[in-house]
């Protein structure tokens, strides 16, 4: 990995690979890498949420259960993620084919399986996910009778922001999803751009959507923290549509076009597919419902 200074800029230039995998003969690469690890986190921030929810319900409802809190906790969040992880892969794949690469994969549709060659759309991954919901609210009611699709959806979204900082990680070190020529003083030189193009100064944008993930993890995470959800059902995936949605709609004017199906006159794909997000936002913060009791969490 090369990182001199050209002319005040950062160069970078990494291997998009770091070790061969012998007994599967595949190369591991710094993006999936990177994704696994997103998920990992998330993993262990949801089975904290869930164990709260749990020790909540037990305490202001009196629900009993016939197996330890935390024992449930890691039940439920293994059901999750093995749902949320194929439904995202799932989605974002048929989303990335569908709506930015039709023509090509309509000639090859074996290839369409071919992951492992990167090719994800996180419009498409949202929308896996939430069909994957589905799913987990039939299990997650036998545990916790109050579970339904909008609290899965606030609950989820508390884990899910730090996967997506570490998913724009992966982009940076394989050079995807470049930004537009720029003479900022931190722009980066990507030495060998996976869409093709010149080792010109650009925007880091992967870098821009990946901190601003970061930075809303820690914010959802502190609503969720306080209970504010339980008084608003649907804030906290209301804010996560809205703001994740309203800045990548943003930062697409700092991308190099990506082409795709809903590419029209000055908007690009991601930001015609941003905007349905944005509305369903919206509207979920402002229909969510105030509740009586105090926004108080009693177990914080």
């Amino acid at each position: 990995m090369t990182m001199p200074h050209v002319f005040g800029y950062l160069y970078w230039d990494p291997s998009r690979f770091i070790v061969n995998v012998p007994l599967i003969d595949r190369p591991l690469g710094w993006y999936g890498l990177l994704f696994a690890f997103g998920f990992m986190v998330g993993y262990f921030v949801m089975v904290r949420v869930f164990k709260r929810e749990l020790e909540y319900a037990a305490k202001t409802a009196g629900q009993a259960f016939d197996r330890p809190i935390g024992e449930l906790a890691y039940y439920l969040t293994d059901r999750l993620c093995w749902l949320v992880v194929a439904g995202t892969v799932v989605g974002a794949r048929l989303g990335h084919v569908l709506f930015y690469d039709w023509g090509y994969y309509s000639q090859h549709p074996g290839e369409i399986l071919h992951v492992w060659e990167g090719g994800l759309a996180s419009h498409g991954g949202v929308v896996g996910i939430v069909l994957a919901l589905f799913f987990f609210v039939r299990l997650a009611r036998k545990v916790l009778p109050s579970m339904n699709l909008i609290m899965s959806l606030d609950l989820l979204a508390v884990g899910t922001l730090f996967a997506c900082f570490c998913i724009r990680l992966g982009n940076f070190f394989n050079q995807e999803i470049v930004g537009t020529a720029t003479d900022v003083p931190w722009a980066v030189i990507f030495g060998h751009p996976a869409e093709g193009g010149p080792a010109i100064p650009r925007h880091p944008v992967q870098l821009y959507e990946g901190f601003f993930y970061l930075f809303l993890f820690f914010v959802l995470y502190a609503i969720w923290n306080k209970g504010y959800h339980r008084q608003r059902p649907g804030l906290i995936i209301g804010l996560l549509f809205t703001l994740v949605f309203s800045w990548r709609f943003l930062m697409e004017f700092f991308k190099e076009g990506q082409g795709g199906l809903f590419e029209i006159s000055w908007l690009q794909t991601g930001q015609v597919l941003s905007i349905p997000l944005v509305v369903v936002g919206l509207w979920l913060i402002f229909r969510s419902p105030s509740q009586v009791q105090s926004p108080a969490n009693p177990l914080r």
